[in-house]
């Protein structure tokens, strides 16, 4: 799982009139939470750019004064307007409690109904997953080589590990199409059967 690093420091006062000024100097106010207890601080509003533009998930290492402190990011507001980062927070990770993130899905190998002329659909491209810090996934890895023209993959046909996926077990997560190209070519090779 990627890292991102990030440098914070504690908030003196809380509320409105702190807040308010702490986005004037180009920070977000944040929290932490998770581990019993809570942090108040904030942060550089660039910082958020590595988290927020990257579609890969993320853990990330908070520095407040001297101290390091391993999160994820749990919720985040935007102002309604300017969509800049409004206020962020953290849950500080724990080895031995389950998290839950979206984790995106890929795909490996080229699949036979797309060589036939197929078309592969997304049906999900990302999943729930339930796991231990130390046992996250940064990727759903499906190898797709024996999906034909009309099969798909189901959650309940991902092989896990170590974590659990908490999508309905009878959802699908991609699939192949049936198109005119492989209409065709399913009609070509009945007639080279006969």
């Amino acid at each position: 799982m990627r890292v991102v690093s990030m440098s914070g420091s504690l908030r003196e006062n809380v509320g409105k009139k702190d807040a308010k000024a702490l986005r004037r100097d180009a920070k977000v106010p944040c929290v932490m939470y998770g581990k019993g207890e809570q942090y108040l601080f904030s942060v550089d509003q660039t910082a958020f750019q590595r988290i927020l533009f990257n579609p890969e998930p993320c853990y990330v290492k908070i520095s407040i004064n001297g101290t390091d402190h391993m999160a994820m990011l749990k919720d985040i507001d935007f102002h309604p307007v300017t969509e800049i980062v409004y206020h962020a927070d953290f849950y500080e990770l724990t080895d031995d409690k389950p998290i839950v993130m979206s984790i995106p899905v890929h795909t490996t190998g080229t699949s036979k109904g797309v060589m036939k002329g197929g078309k592969l659909a997304y049906k999900q491209k990302r999943l729930n997953v339930k796991a231990l810090p130390a046992d996250m996934p940064s990727e759903v890895l499906l190898d797709i080589t024996n999906l034909d023209v009309n099969q798909r993959i189901r959650v309940q046909d991902i092989a896990t590990e170590n974590y659990c996926i908490l999508n309905p077990k009878s959802s699908e997560v991609v699939n192949v199409l049936s198109t005119r190209a492989s209409a065709t070519a399913g009609d070509g090779e009945e007639a080279a059967a006969e």
